[in-house]
């Protein structure tokens, strides 16, 4: 067979076979203007409920100006070349030095991308030999990163310490055989639900096991514990998490990430991850705006508690009107529904044209069939009138799905 026959005839998976009807609007959407709470989609004005620009940093016009200057300064092309041969700068490794004192680790080493940093980590951290224990509702990137494993792993039943303790057991009983060693991965805040990854109570579970603790708190830096620094300062067990990963597409507003622990095992990163080896450094412009962004992560607290604000708020008025969002506590905020592929669609186009909120749906294959997740992700730069215009939107949509109403609706 051709191979681009088999891919004509098959365009991977449920996601891909949708992939007609909905690009451009259900996948792929276009929002356009300023990154901000309200933004433009399909020639219309929406409240935007999708961006993970958690502190509003994007277009903070301080963020603004130190890209622009850096720009300026530096060009895009500065440094060039791969940080082992030619693109390590002064700017790089103070960004390192700064990341890796706020979130309580000796050292720190630079990413280009979060999702590839992830799948990174996890390559270069084990060996055949090594056994890895994961949540079953981790990110794709760590899901990628624990295929890249040659050796054995073990899933544990999402946020369940006796599940986690069994397959550990397992884990053990192995290593014993096989030399290797073990390493636990979860997240601090997973992205879909919004629940806490139980850091303290698998740190915990040191006292009886030797492994080492690797966790993705993409969603958890600067939004989470008293200063920002993450989840497990929000746990209290900074010390008891080994490998700590943070990336800057979020409450940074930027591109790229980062990854802390002991001196030693940065040392052996940076100089055994074949993603950065090979691959040009971060940019100036990109490294220095990082910075400022960083500065204003650590000295405006009150960025982090508007976020605050604005999520328990909109967490509490979804309560009130009877919908389920789950077991979040932490910003991202869930909405549970039932509904089919029609439904789900329908009542997302309601919301969009008819009254101009625009938020994520999640759909099978992701969830199961038969369920509808709407992911809301509150901002510092949302107010309340957006967080009142929102609930009013859904209460009346919660009634239109219960009447049956949108399953006449088109599809297209």
């Amino acid at each position: 067979m051709d191979l681009f026959d088999k891919i004509n005839k098959n365009m991977g998976g449920p996601i891909g076979q949708h992939q007609k009807w909905s690009h451009g609007y259900f996948s792929f959407p276009k929002l356009e203007g300023e990154i901000a709470s309200h933004m433009q989609f399909n020639g219309k004005e929406h409240i935007v409920w999708s961006l993970n620009n958690y502190l509003g940093l994007a277009n903070h016009p301080e963020v603004r100006e130190a890209d622009a200057k850096a720009a300026a300064d530096y060009g895009m092309a500065y440094p060039m070349g791969a940080r082992m041969m030619s693109g390590n700068t002064r700017q790089h490794e103070e960004l390192e030095n700064e990341l890796a004192e706020f979130v309580g680790k000796e050292s720190a080493f630079l990413l280009n991308y979060g999702y590839q940093g992830m799948v990174s980590i996890i390559d270069t951290l084990v060996d055949r030999n090594d056994v890895i224990v994961y949540d079953a509702e981790s990110h794709a990137c760590i899901i990628d990163g624990v295929r890249l494993h040659m050796g054995k792993r073990f899933v544990y039943q999402h946020n369940d310490m006796e599940s986690c303790e069994k397959q550990l057991e397992r884990a053990t009983k192995l290593v014993e055989q096989t030399g290797g060693a073990i390493l636990v991965i979860t997240e601090g805040v997973f992205g879909m639900t919004g629940a806490q990854g139980k850091l303290k109570e698998i740190v915990k579970l040191k006292e009886k096991f030797t492994f080492r603790l690797l966790v993705d708190d993409a969603h958890g830096l600067g939004t989470m514990g008293k200063t920002g620094a993450g989840t497990h300062e929000e746990q209290d067990c900074i010390d008891g998490v080994d490998v700590y990963f943070g990336t800057f597409a979020k409450s940074m507003a930027g591109i790229g990430a980062f990854v802390a622990s002991d001196k030693t095992i940065i040392d052996f990163m940076r100089y055994n991850m074949r993603s950065q080896t090979f691959a040009k450094a971060l940019p100036m412009p990109m490294v220095v705006g990082l910075r400022k962004r960083f500065e204003l992560l650590k000295s405006k607290p009150e960025l982090r508690e508007k976020l605050w604000d604005v999520a328990l708020t909109l967490q509490k008025g979804l309560k009130e009107r009877g919908f389920d969002i789950g077991n979040t506590n932490t910003m991202v905020t869930p909405v549970f529904l039932k509904g089919d592929l029609f439904e789900a669609t329908a009542l997302t186009r309601d919301l969009r044209e008819n009254y101009g909120i625009f938020c994520s749906i999640v759909i099978y294959p992701v969830i199961p069939k038969g369920l509808i997740v709407l992911r809301l992700i509150p901002t510092a730069t949302h107010s309340m009138e957006d967080v009142q215009r929102t609930l009013d939107a859904y209460s009346e949509m919660a009634e239109k799905l219960k009447s049956g109403a949108y399953k006449e609706r088109e599809v297209a």
